[in-house]
């Protein structure tokens, strides 16, 4: 259902999902945040945070897109992403709190972002989060931020074209190492990036998986197993 999440800034947008007893068992549950990638809130984004919830999650996916125009947003919250710090990342500290305030909520909250989103679930691993989700998500340049991280389970697509992300979860897994954070990376050979998310783009599908952008069944169903092994040993 849709949602009003309060924020030091004024209230956004988002989309929230509770478990329901008889698919999920009794509450208290743990909590979620859901990052959107570059599209925001669209129908994707909301079966995952459905999907989730039926997992016996309260989940939230908060619209970083709220305050202002579609193309404006996204320059911010990219800006925002690379820089570390500002509204974006306020913003999903706010929605860390919405969940973890829900009545059915054990107050123990995980992130997991795609893309864009993906990466801000990197970072958010450094910001109170109990565990972290990230796919496909770029490692920062400097990745002793990490060092004290929640523990991180990523997923990154073999196939994926995208400069930045050459070598990412090798590099990734050697930072967690080093930092001692416990982790689960896993890259995908025959997936490319958004492997686990269904883009809504029509004809323009063709394009994508050209530029090594698509769903990739067998991988996505791959890292939803293991996430859902990971958030239960770190967020049960």
């Amino acid at each position: 259902m849709e949602t009003t999440i309060a924020t030091r800034d004024g209230n956004i947008d988002g989309y929230l999902a509770v478990p329901q007893p008889e698919v999920s068992g009794a509450p208290p549950w743990p909590g979620l945040v859901v990052v959107h990638d570059a599209g925001g809130v669209y129908d994707d984004v909301r079966a995952i945070t459905d999907r989730f919830a039926t997992a016996g999650y309260v989940s939230a996916a908060p619209n970083l897109y709220s305050r202002g125009g579609f193309v404006r947003c996204v320059r911010a919250v990219f800006s925002q992403l690379m820089a570390g710090s500002g509204r974006a990342h306020d913003d999903l500290d706010a929605a860390r709190q919405h969940v973890a305030g829900h009545p059915d909520c054990t107050g123990k909250v995980g992130i997991v972002g795609f893309c864009m989103g993906g990466g801000f679930a990197l970072l958010g691993a450094t910001r109170e989060f109990a565990a972290s989700a990230p796919y496909y998500g770029e490692v920062p340049a400097d990745t002793s931020i990490l060092d004290g991280a929640c523990p991180i389970v990523a997923s990154f697509g073999a196939r994926d074209k995208a400069p930045r992300m050459k070598g990412a979860a090798a590099r990734l897994a050697s930072a967690l190492t080093e930092y001692d954070v416990p982790h689960d990376v896993k890259e995908y050979p025959a997936a490319g990036h958004s492997f686990a998310n269904r883009i809504p783009v029509g004809p323009l599908n063709v394009l994508l998986k050209v530029a090594g952008m698509a769903y990739h069944h067998e991988s996505s169903e791959d890292a939803w197993r293991r996430v859902l092994a990971f958030f239960s040993t770190h967020l049960a």
